[in-house]
C-alpha cells in the first residue's frame, strides 16, 4: 500500500536516508524545512517553513498517512507540530534519542527506564545536559495529544553517510590512513551504533505496519566489541594502522575527553557507560535488522572520501595531539 508521507526535515543525514527509503518503498513523500541545509536536495517535494509558528500555514488541511519528526527538540515547537497534525495523520513517529534516560551509566537500559527531568521545563537550550530532559518533554507532548498513534523511536548513536558529526566515520578514515593509533581503553568494552540506513528502512516498514508504542533501536544484533570493530576497519580499509591502547588513566593524564576526543569510547564508571548496552530487543522483535559493521565502515569510508575533505573531521584527536599523546605514553613509532 503506498502511503502518504510527511518528513519534517528531510535533507540532512537521517532526514535524506528516511527520504530514500520511502521512495524505494514506493510511497508519496513530502518534505517541511526551512529550505537552509542541502536546498537542491528533493527540492521537487520539499514544502518551505518554519516549524516554529509557521507550520500550519505552510500546509494548511493537508492529511498524510504518516508523519516521521526527525527534528524535534523543544517541547513548546513540537507541541506546535502535534496540534496541527495529530487529526490529519494516521502515525506519527517521534525520532528522540537514548540520551532521554536519566541513568545510562549501567547497561541494559530498557524503554521502561526513567526519563531525564528538568527543574524549568520553559528552557529551550539544548545544551548543558538539557538535550535528554527535552527530548523526554517532547515526547510527553505527542502522547498527552495522540498516544493511539504515536511511534516513539529512541536511537543509540546514529552512523553512515552524511553523518555530520564525524563521531563514528572519526574511526575508519583514521584507520585506513594507518600508522600508530591511538585505541582507547580495553578492547573488549562493547560499542553500539545503528546505520540511518537500517534506522531509516525500519521506521518506514513499522509505519507501514502501523507500529504504535516506544523502542530503542540501536546496534549491532549482536555485540560488538571496540577490538573488533577496529580489526574489521583495519581489514576493510587495508590498512597497515597498528593500535595501542591506552588505559584511561593515560588517557585522563592526557586530558583526553571520552566521546568527543575518542568517539564512541565511554568508559567505566562514566555516568553515560551503558549508552554502549542499550536494550534494543524490543523493537528487533518488530523487525529492526541491522547490517554487518563491515558495510558500514566501507560505505562511510567511500562517502567520506568522495565528498570531504582528508582533513575535515569534525570529531576525534588531531594528528599532532595523537602523536603527542603516544609520546607521552612513552611508545616508539615510526615519524610521519
Amino acid at each position: 500500500m503506498t502511503m502518504k508521507i510527511l518528513i519534517i526535515g528531510g535533507t540532512i543525514f537521517l532526514g535524506r536516508h528516511l527520504a530514500v527509503a520511502a521512495r524505494e518503498r514506493g510511497h508519496d513523500i513530502r518534505l517541511f524545512n526551512r529550505g537552509r541545509s542541502n536546498p537542491g536536495l528533493f527540492s521537487d517535494i520539499t514544502i518551505v517553513g518554519d516549524r516554529d509558528g509557521g507550520l500550519s500555514d505552510a500546509l494548511g488541511d493537508t492529511g498524510f498517512d504518516c508523519v516521521i519528526d526527525t527534528c524535534g527538540y523543544v517541547p513548546r515547537v513540537v507541541r506546535q507540530s502535534v496540534e496541527h497534525l495529530h487529526n490529519l495523520v494516521g502515525i506519527y513517529v517521534f525520532v528522540s534519542s537514548v540520551s532521554i534516560y536519566a541513568d545510562l551509566s549501567q547497561p541494559g537500559t530498557t524503554e521502561e527506564a526513567p526519563c531525564g527531568t528538568l527543574d524549568d521545563e520553559t528552557v529551550e537550550d539544548i545544551e548543558g545536559g538539557n538535550y535528554g530532559p527535552l527530548k523526554a518533554l517532547c515526547e510527553k507532548v505527542l502522547l498527552d495529544a495522540t498516544p493511539e498513534k504515536a511511534l516513539t523511536v529512541r536511537p543509540g548513536l546514529i552512523v553512515g553517510p552524511y553523518d555530520p558529526t564525524d563521531r563514528f566515520t572519526y574511526w575508519p578514515v583514521r584507520i585506513k590512513r594507518g600508522g600508530e593509533i591511538i585505541a582507547p581503553g580495553d578492547r573488549d568494552q562493547t560499542i553500539q551504533f545503528i546505520d540511518a540506513r537500517d534506522l531509516s528502512e525500519w521506521i518506514v516498514r513499522a509505519a507501514e505496519d502501523g507500529l504504535t508504542g516506544v523502542f530503542n533501536a540501536t546496534g549491532p544484533g549482536e555485540p560488538l566489541t571496540a577490538g573488533e570493530l577496529f580489526e574489521t576497519a583495519r581489514q576493510v580499509t587495508g590498512s597497515d594502522a597498528s593500535f595501542h591502547w591506552l588505559s584511561r588513566e593515560i588517557l585522563e593524564n592526557e586530558s583526553v575527553t571520552p566521546w568527543s576526543d575518542m568517539p564512541l569510547w565511554i568508559p567505566p564508571g562514566h555516568e553515560a557507560f551503558g549508552i554502549n548496552s542499550v536494550d534494543s530487543s524490543r523493537a528487533r522483535s518488530r523487525g529492526l535488522v541491522t547490517r554487518p559493521a563491515s558495510r558500514t565502515i566501507a560505505d562511510t569510508v567511500a562517502w567520506f572520501e568522495a565528498e570531504r575533505e582528508p582533513d575535515s573531521l569534525k570529531a576525534g584527536l588531531s594528528k599532532e595531539r595523537e602523536i603527542e599523546i603516544l609520546s607521552a605514553a612513552g611508545k616508539t613509532f615510526p615519524k610521519s
